[in-house]
């Protein structure tokens, strides 16, 4: 199994491309599953963006994302310090850099941009960019 954390600002278009790397690997013949943090938080009735509550989520998505019996995994979440990601610990990083600033302040105070990423995607094209990451992913 190998996990996909699509990570970047709120409105940079991460569950967009999520939606649609799904959809590509599907249409390739392998399993796939997909978390999304707003659905996730809803699920566990969580709505604490304290950094506390930022960790808990990650840690949360990860635990997810290690007990999915699939071939890949996609989480899509802001994911903003470099303590969030190492904690959700993927095996490839996807930053969706769109957007200069997101919609919420707090997390624009707090968001720091990935310096170790495997795919850096600049525009909001999801079909075109869900191609090129999953040929990527199936040449590893």
């Amino acid at each position: 199994m190998s996990t996909i954390l699509i990570m970047g600002l709120p409105g940079s278009g991460k569950t967009t491309l999520a939606e649609h790397l799904q959809q590509r690997i599907w249409e390739d013949g392998r399993t796939c599953a997909w978390f999304n943090a707003d659905k996730v938080r809803e699920q566990y009735d969580d709505w604490d963006f304290s950094e506390a509550g930022r960790i808990r989520q990650s840690i949360r998505m990860r635990d997810l994302a290690k007990n999915a019996t699939t071939d890949y995994v996609i989480c899509d979440f802001v994911a903003p310090t470099p303590e969030i990601r190492d904690l959700f610990s993927a095996d490839v990083t996807v930053w969706v850099d769109t957007i200069d600033v997101g919609r919420f302040e707090d997390t624009n105070k707090i968001f720091v941009q990935p310096v170790r990423y495997d795919h850096r995607v600049l525009t909001q094209d999801a079909g075109n960019w869900s191609e090129v990451i999953w040929k990527a992913l199936k040449e590893v």
